[in-house]
């Protein structure tokens, strides 16, 4: 096997790939990246057996052939070589040698053979969506995943798909982030999947928002996104995700508009002072105001008080300061609308000119 190609084209596929595999493996080849030449064309494979990303390129001076190659150490080679430098990439035996210039870098390889690879994706469903449509559901939600909870179904993010949307919905108990997008042609059948943490995050870091298609396929126990260069493939998580169209508060019918960047500059700057265990601040509504409040247990307060467009009188509800900034950043417009409803209940935080995405927090008791 031989191929030649540029630094920084060789870099990014290297990028995509490097994410995923493992600095501490049970596997000795899964510390390695899966180099296969086929006609002109480079594939990269890294995998850690529950998520797989194929990255391809074009190369140079190249010759057919497959193996294995450390991938920390070959991605850390190419990124400390000079700019424009061709780098030139070949196997004898057991040891892959690179070349670049005046540098020279002989690595141990193993079989290709050796590698393993993901079960084939028996495709059930197969959907388009623009690239840029699915990174933004994913920004917009990721962060509401759960870290580690014994519901392990929860460690994920939940792809729902129907009719004609694809929605994206994270939990962790306290909090709900959900976000969908309109598609262009009806799902045949709808479908929930969830997709684990590790997976969401190398997604998120792959998305560029461009406007290209992505397809996504699905069976029962994976989900695979392809575009022209690369090809993710994750496990799904085996699991029911709850229900959460019955967490989305119904009746909230108290109204608060305000602007978004000035209530979560305000929130930032209360929760200097609240306490580092619980995090609480107090929200007060009254007629064209919005009061915030924070306490610690060193007898230190905050107060904040923010002009908003609402009738709504006398409701004082308490919530975890990061759980609402977390909300706010996930928002775009300049105006946001809290719904409330009474103390003990959620609040529906969402942009004022539609409904596309929603974050519901849950009140804590101060």
């Amino acid at each position: 096997m031989r191929f030649s190609l540029q630094r920084e084209v060789f870099l990014k596929p290297l990028a995509q790939v490097v994410n995923v595999v493992e600095r501490r493996q049970t596997l000795p080849v899964l510390a390695n990246l899966l180099a296969q030449v086929s006609d002109g064309r480079l594939s990269l494979t890294g995998t850690d057996l529950e998520v797989e990303m194929v990255a391809r390129t074009q190369v140079d001076d190249a010759e057919d052939g497959e193996t294995t190659i450390p991938a920390r150490k070959l991605f850390e080679i190419v990124r400390a070589l000079p700019d424009g430098s061709k780098v030139t990439v070949s196997q004898s035996g057991d040891k892959v040698t690179v070349q670049a210039g005046r540098s020279r870098f002989t690595l141990a390889s193993l079989p290709a053979n050796d590698f393993p690879a993901i079960d084939d994706v028996e495709t059930t469903e197969r959907v388009q969506v623009p690239e840029a449509a699915l990174k933004e559901l994913i920004e917009r939600t990721a962060f509401a995943m759960a870290q580690q909870d014994v519901r392990y179904y929860l460690n994920g993010l939940l792809f729902d798909l129907g009719d004609r949307r694809l929605r994206c919905v994270a939990t962790d108990g306290h909090r709900l982030a959900l976000c969908e997008a309109e598609l262009e042609a009806t799902v045949a059948t709808k479908r929930q999947i969830i997709v684990p943490r590790k997976g969401v995050q190398e997604l998120q870091r792959l998305l560029e928002g461009s406007d290209r298609e992505l397809e996504l396929e699905m069976d029962r126990s994976h989900l695979r996104v392809k575009r022209d260069d690369v090809t993710f493939t994750s496990k799904l998580i085996d699991g029911r995700f709850p229900d959460y169209e019955a967490v989305i508060p119904i009746g909230a019918d108290r109204e608060v508009r305000i602007d978004r960047e000035v209530l979560r500059a305000s929130l930032q700057r209360a929760a200097i002072l609240s306490n580092e265990k619980y995090r609480g601040v107090r929200i007060e509504v009254s007629p064209g105001l919005l009061k915030i409040s924070a306490h610690n247990p060193e007898q230190e307060e905050a107060q904040e008080e923010v002009e908003a467009e609402t009738s709504v009188d006398d409701l004082a509800v308490g919530f975890n300061v990061n759980y609402l900034l977390d909300a706010l950043s996930a928002l775009r417009e300049e105006h946001v609308i809290l719904q409330l409803r009474d103390a003990n209940s959620s609040a529906l935080v969402r942009e004022a000119g539609n409904e596309r995405c929603r974050h519901v927090v849950m009140p804590l008791r101060l």
